[in-house]
């Protein structure tokens, strides 16, 4: 007989290698899109908010949602709205469908990601291990996969709309394969944990905890850290040490390999040394990275830097939204979406920070600024550490022995 809980840790993976496989294959045909539309760069800039505004409201709105009826049931409808919204943007034929598709795909994605979220918080109480930067791992191996995939189908110069309706065709395969595999809701509001077959009791919905809002303010600090890696270590070598444009994409792909890497081994390091020293000395060695950027007079030692950055970064936001989801099993999805929310604001930020400040300071002196939320992050990782309360609750699920 088939472990279930081994099941459902897969499902898990498919969910978030799924999802990491739509958004990049979105990103990928950002380009093809912008031309079908008819607009320039200004105005996409101002329809990619519309994304994020998506994604943010899809996460408030999911999380509760997560809570009273059960991820088992959540992600399975949020994975079909996400992959059914990726063709729209490919189908778009002007400024203002553009902009409702990208709403529509980005409120799909933020749904996705907090609902797989909480339910890998499920999964890894039941495991009763650290096993949530696996599946971090994995969104980014869905995003490489993306690339691949798209770096073929735009050779035979397929339209993005076909394109991106074979995506949602395959997303939807991969959710009506997946979805039985997932946990079933763990416990009613009673505080304790009643296995699988227990259905929650919802509608209990509490004021988030201050201990929640100051793991959101350090997701919000990391991930506007992520997103500088992601919008501006190309241009900075190209920009600070005049690198070539073949040169300068070593940068991001040093950063995206490093920080894919690091969260492969993660839940190994954050098993033997926890997650409080995983995100202190994670963060610290970002911090030091970033410096090592900043500072680097030659190329070789930016890409170096640019790997450390990555490293350090690996293994923090799952371990926030982990300390999150655990916090309070009743509310684990709303917690998350608090977390996932004001991180993904902090990743939207980041181009919205470092740019204007380029116009005071060179850009590598504005890197100084993730640099100190790096150093802050490091200090503050004791929040991190489960109160009495909640390291009570945090108990493996009721299943059959050998699992």
């Amino acid at each position: 007989m088939k472990n279930p809980l081994r099941a459902a840790r897969q499902a898990t993976f498919a969910f978030f290698t799924l999802n990491g496989f739509v958004l990049g294959m979105w990103i990928v045909h950002i380009p093809a899109v912008e031309q079908r539309a008819g607009i320039g760069h200004a105005v996409l800039g101002w329809l990619l908010l519309l994304l994020g505004a998506g994604a943010f409201a899809g996460m408030q709105v999911v999380g509760p949602l997560a809570d009273r009826y059960g991820a088992r049931k959540v992600v399975p409808a949020s994975a079909v709205l996400c992959s059914a919204a990726v063709v729209l943007p490919g189908l778009a034929g002007g400024p203002v469908t553009l902009g409702a598709a990208l709403l529509v795909l980005g409120f799909g994605n933020g749904c996705l990601d907090v609902s797989m979220n909480t339910h890998a918080v499920q999964v890894e109480r039941g495991y009763a291990r650290p096993v949530m930067s696996a599946f971090h791992a994995l969104f980014s191996v869905g995003g490489v996969l993306a690339a691949l995939v798209a770096a073929r189908t735009l050779s035979w110069d397929w339209s993005p709309a076909a394109t991106l309706a074979g995506v949602s065709v395959l997303g939807l395969a991969v959710t009506a394969l997946a979805a039985p595999a997932l946990l079933r809701p763990e416990r009613t509001g009673g505080g304790t944990s009643q296995g699988p077959e227990a259905v929650p009791s919802g509608g209990t919905r509490r004021r988030t905890p201050a201990r929640i809002w100051a793991l959101a303010a350090l997701a919000l600090m990391l991930m506007l850290c992520e997103g500088v890696a992601n919008d501006w270590s190309v241009l900075g070598l190209r920009d600070i040490l005049d690198a070539s444009a073949a040169t300068a994409a070593l940068a991001y792909g040093a950063f995206a390999t490093a920080m894919t890497i690091g969260r492969l081994l993660t839940d190994r390091l954050t098993a033997r040394f926890g997650p409080v020293a995983v995100v202190r000395h994670g963060a610290a060695l970002a911090a030091l990275g970033l410096t090592a950027v900043a500072l680097a007079p030659w190329i070789p030692l930016a890409l170096i830097g640019w790997t450390v950055f990555g490293i350090g970064l690996s293994g923090c936001i799952p371990q926030l939204f982990s300390a999150a989801g655990h916090a309070d099993q009743d509310n684990a999805g709303a917690n998350v979406s608090r977390v996932a929310g004001l991180g993904y604001l902090g990743m939207l930020a980041g181009p919205g920070v470092i740019g204007p400040l380029t116009h005071f300071v060179p850009l590598n002196v504005a890197f100084f600024l993730p640099v100190a939320f790096c150093v802050v992050a490091a200090c503050a990782a004791g929040i991190i550490r489960p109160e009495p309360r909640a390291a009570v609750e945090i108990a493996p699920l009721d299943l059959p022995a050998g699992h």
